[in-house]
């Protein structure tokens, strides 16, 4: 497969909430480093969890991305248990997914929430793997553009740098 002209394919892997110290070192010296990809037409992700990323950081090699799998909406300050963006940038971590059907659906993240979250990112100098996508009474309903156009417009409507941002399609 290759990407179209001046552009590059995109691969991501979210590790979601699983792993451990050892399996984060092993799946990366034994899995994610050995991966085999043209640089020059293709980037490779990964996501683990927060805790991991100082370790992942470390022995990661400089041809994978290594990305944060959310961010708080807000900066830093009194909001327990988030991670501002200026923690990403503090640790070197340079991407952030933004708007998970995971986060939408369990922690019930509003469009607009997303939106801000992506705006906070870009305040700081993140890029941003932007997801969307409808969940399957939504596609039954024939309702897919009318989702995607719904949860993109919050975003259009911050104003956003689109050079730094992927958009991730991922149907619920």
């Amino acid at each position: 497969m290759e990407a179209p002209k001046g552009r590059k394919l995109f691969v991501g892997g979210n590790w979601k909430s699983n792993g451990t110290l050892k399996f984060v070192t092993e799946h990366i010296h034994n899995v994610v480093n050995k991966l085999d990809f043209d640089e020059d037409n293709v980037e490779v992700m990964v996501s683990p969890l927060f805790i991991h990323l100082p370790l992942a950081a470390g022995i990661l090699d400089k041809k994978i991305i290594l990305s944060a799998q959310n961010i708080s909406p807000f900066a830093k300050g009194a909001f327990t248990g988030e991670i501002a963006a200026e923690h990403l940038k503090d640790l070197g971590i340079k991407w952030t997914i933004i708007g998970h059907s995971e986060r939408r659906s369990h922690f019930t993240e509003s469009d607009d929430r997303c939106a801000q979250k992506v705006v906070e990112a870009q305040k700081e100098g993140l890029n941003v793997v932007l997801c969307i996508g409808e969940k399957l009474e939504e596609r039954e309903a024939k309702k897919t553009w009318e989702v995607c156009k719904r949860q993109l417009d919050a975003v259009v409507a911050k104003k956003v740098d689109w050079k730094t941002i992927v958009i991730a399609y991922e149907p619920v």
